[in-house]
């Protein structure tokens, strides 16, 4: 739920979490083992091709689950959304929050004067959950992640 104060100022909704934070690379066979080294993480996934968003990631953790971890993108052809960003020597490229409700978070960004740059789509790195692209007016790009609904155990 988005609260306003009587200021008028209004606060993110309080169920965002941060996921994780992206950076893109050339390579990521060629950067994964530098990047787990700088950052002492002992755990990493297998690199996940996602054909929807046009990239290849790959996720390093540093700590027990549920904390933020470290993407690693990779552009999967010259047509990839990050292909740009690489061109221009790549690196940090997002952060990521993982929200309840989509919708309302896209709202309240769009409330504070951030645009949409994509709309909510699946994500085969998420288990097809759906995620959506903001860059606020400063230039800060965010991904957001809608969390996985609990699944009724009836």
């Amino acid at each position: 739920m988005i609260r306003r104060e009587e200021s008028g100022f209004m606060y993110q909704p309080s169920t965002t979490r941060l996921h994780h934070v992206g950076f893109v690379v050339p390579s990521i066979s060629e950067s994964i083992d530098r990047f787990a080294a700088c950052i002492s993480a002992p755990h990493r996934t297998a690199v996940i091709a996602d054909p929807i968003q046009r990239v290849r990631v790959a996720f390093l953790s540093v700590s027990a689950p549920g904390q933020p971890q470290i993407e690693l993108v990779e552009p999967a052809g010259d047509r990839s959304p990050v292909t740009r960003f690489l061109e221009q020597g790549g690196g940090l490229h997002h952060v990521c929050y993982e929200v309840d409700d989509l919708a309302e978070q896209l709202g309240y960004m769009h409330s504070v004067g951030a645009m949409v740059l994509r709309n909510p789509r699946p994500a085969t790195a998420f288990e097809n959950r759906r995620i959506a692209w903001v860059t606020t007016p400063d230039k800060f790009l965010i991904e957001y992640l809608e969390r996985e609904k609990q699944r009724d155990s009836a």
